[in-house]
């Protein structure tokens, strides 16, 4: 009986302590498909660890308002961010994140795609782990190929886009040889001309922090976009940006469309594309400089500096950007729906290969774009599409307002960059970057 009854009192006392262990961890994340799917799966997290999440899923732009406040002013609202590349180097150096050195010894750190971890990095330290990963590259038709007597190269360049698109193109059908952003916004148009003015070897800084928008680079390539737009493109393309091409390409309205290379798996798509077995991948157009006009961006999962949950937030991190995490999706979704981007055994595994036909390139693509040498010429920023400085956000979308002007014929390239110029100056030396 004293036997049963200290068994009983030992489980009472681990039963206690199990639930004095137990935390309410709040997650802020973006409302898009990949992390409605990680709530959804959550509660086998929850059951496992005995914590409980509170969720919080916000719109894009709210999302990053509240977690800047917050994280700025050491609010310690939530736990578990969902952040960007953009933010991890800038907040980091501020001390606003915890580097993440307790993912557990299965976590695998080394599995991680070389470009992504650094991106995600400060001096060799994790201070975010990434849950799905992109770049960009060229999605065409292989029939509209085949018909006008065309070879796309796994390597195109510029000019054959140009020369492409114009035979491409057959208006009264409906159909455009290119499509690209156009859209107003530092992630949007500016993604894609930052990206494509690495190619052709502009820079949006020098050394000393001055703006380049008034150089040789920057002119060939917002002329080169614009006419390309203006004879291969779709009409009301300024008002364009990665929802609208999609649905204009999964309607058989582009012959070419170069954007993030998480659209491969819904161009592919029968469920969402009417051109879904005609749809052939390259890398992004170079001008022969050694550069690609292709992207890097992560979403991540990190923890404020504010967190009074440290232990528990990093525990939902590792499960939740670790390899089991993969093999769940799988079980309930298929592997072609697992979070793209992050890991090199995702793209060694044979059951993903096999129901994704554009991996290798994805991976190609991230490869090739590197954070911390986008351009040709030396920067003094971190970013492959935009500059990790706390000023770019408002800079990029200003400068995106003039580019969507020129290309909506609102104003003359000329006069886009001239205006680029000045407003960016005006910025940066009111920031303290230039003397």
């Amino acid at each position: 009986m004293g036997l049963r009854h200290l068994l009983a009192g030992a489980a009472m006392l681990v039963a206690s302590a199990g639930a004095a262990s137990a935390a309410t961890i709040t997650i802020a994340t973006v409302n898009n498909g990949d992390m409605i799917k990680m709530q959804r799966l959550a509660p086998k997290w929850e059951a496992a660890t005995g914590n409980k999440i509170n969720w919080v899923v916000l719109e894009e732009n709210v999302l990053r308002q509240r977690v800047t406040t917050d994280i700025a002013t050491k609010g310690g609202q939530f736990d578990v961010l969902t952040i960007g590349t953009y933010e991890v180097p800038i907040w980091a150096k501020k001390n606003w994140l915890i580097p993440l050195d307790n993912l557990g010894a299965d976590y695998d750190v080394a599995d991680l795609l070389p470009k992504i971890r650094d991106a995600v990095s400060v001096s060799g330290k994790l201070y975010a782990a990434p849950f799905y990963g992109e770049s960009s590259m060229m999605m065409y038709r292989t029939d509209l190929f085949q018909k006008a007597g065309l070879t796309m190269p796994e390597k195109p360049t510029w000019d054959f886009v140009t020369d492409a698109a114009k035979k491409l193109t057959d208006k009264s059908a409906g159909v455009y040889g290119i499509c690209l952003r156009g859209k107003a916004g530092w992630g949007e148009n500016m993604a894609l001309l930052t990206a494509m003015s690495n190619s052709f070897g502009a820079r949006w800084f020098d050394e000393q922090w001055h703006p380049q928008f008034d150089k040789p680079e920057w002119k060939k390539t917002l002329s080169t976009y614009v006419d390309l737009m203006k004879q291969s493109g779709p009409p009301g393309a300024s008002s364009n940006g990665f929802n609208e091409n999609l649905a204009l390409f999964n309607a058989g309205k582009c012959a070419m469309w170069i954007d993030a290379t998480v659209a491969a798996s819904f161009v592919t798509d029968p469920k969402a594309s009417t051109v879904a077995d005609k749809v052939g991948f390259a890398l992004a157009p170079n001008a022969g400089l050694g550069k690609n006009a292709n992207w890097l961006w992560a979403w991540n999962l990190a923890i404020p500096a504010g967190s009074k949950k440290v232990e528990a937030a990093e525990k939902f991190i590792a499960w939740a950007t670790g390899k089991d995490y993969a093999k769940l999706v799988a079980s309930k979704d298929g592997w072609a729906n697992v979070p793209p981007g992050t890991r090199t055994s995702l793209y060694q595994n044979p059951e993903y290969l096999k129901v994704a036909p554009f991996a290798k390139l994805t991976l190609a693509s991230i490869d090739a774009a590197d954070a911390n040498k986008p351009s040709v010429q030396p920067v003094p920023y971190v970013g492959v599409q935009y500059a990790a400085i706390p000023e770019f956000q408002g800079i990029g979308t200003s400068v995106g307002q003039q580019f969507s002007a020129a290309l909506s014929g609102g104003m003359t390239v000329d006069a886009a960059l001239a205006a680029a110029q000045a407003l960016t100056e005006r910025e940066m030396t009111r920031a303290g970057y230039i003397k």
